[in-house]
């Protein structure tokens, strides 16, 4: 959301509530407190992160970190960074929220329930873009504790994956977007200067395509009827995923600067990974 945290706060945290409605009680147990602990989350720690996510008193920014559990990752989690946009200690900042739901959770209650639930999250919310996928999740500060080349390789042979990091594209998204997944949000500016609906109408005339235009002008673009995490040594991308991607590719986000580090290159070819 391209919008400081102060403007969207209230909408976050009833985002946050809805999330809690749907998954089972008890998934939420931890919370990074102030002091950058991870605490058991209790009732003070409940009025502690609504304070961070609603609260109208504060400095330059918000953070709200819920997991399931402190040492493992995956499972229920929710990550919220809200940030000032005249930041100045981020390059292009963005206020940026994400839910993490086990695999379990889709076989359990399939596909049509985990992608009206996506548009509840979604509905309040002024995203500019946002998006829904199968993903290799890691709390913040986990991915060096894996092994690296394990997961490379499953980014590699699964593009329809994803490895996401909230808290570093909250510093940096600005109004670009990262690469097309299953479900795709698209909002203001962004929708915009892809040429709005009637664009992606031209763009993704396929059968397993569908667009459901949301209040705000907004969209929700559906790229199949189930999530794919595309193994390319079975099958080849997905010509709408393709399709997306190249209409997206002006806009897509990327590393820019000189002499840029080899996670930074592998960032760029990663968000470019279906032209």
């Amino acid at each position: 959301m391209h919008r400081d945290y102060s403007e969207v706060g209230s909408a976050v945290w009833r985002a946050i509530e809805a999330y809690l409605r749907v998954i089972p009680p008890g998934s939420l147990n931890w919370y990074t407190s102030a002091d950058g602990d991870m605490v058991p989350l209790d009732d003070e720690g409940w009025e502690h992160n609504r304070e961070e996510v609603a609260g109208r008193t504060g400095g330059g920014g918000r953070t709200a970190e819920l997991r399931e559990s402190p040492s493992e990752t995956g499972g229920y989690q929710v990550e919220y960074y809200g940030r000032r946009l005249d930041s100045p200690f981020h390059d292009a900042p963005i206020t940026t929220l994400a839910f993490t739901f086990p695999t379990e959770y889709l076989v359990e209650h399939g596909v049509a329930r985990l992608r009206t639930l996506a548009l509840e999250l979604a509905r309040e919310l002024p995203f500019n873009f946002g998006y829904a996928s199968f993903a290799l999740v890691s709390t913040q500060g986990s991915w060096a504790a894996g092994d690296w080349n394990i997961t490379e390789a499953l980014l590699a042979r699964y593009p329809g994956l994803d490895a996401p990091h909230a808290t570093r594209f909250s510093s940096i998204l600005g109004t670009r977007a990262l690469a097309p997944a299953w479900l795709t949000f698209l909002g203001q500016p962004l929708l915009g200067r892809l040429g709005g609906i009637a664009a992606l109408r031209n763009a993704l005339p396929f059968p397993e395509v569908s667009l459901l235009p949301m209040d705000g002008d907004r969209v929700l673009v559906t790229l199949d009827e189930w999530p794919d995490p595309i193994d390319t040594q079975e099958k080849a991308i997905p010509p709408q995923y393709r399709a997306l991607a190249r209409l997206m590719e002006p806009f897509l986000f990327q590393h820019e600067a000189e002499g840029l580090s080899l996670h930074e290159s592998d960032t760029n070819r990663w968000i470019r990974r279906f032209l």
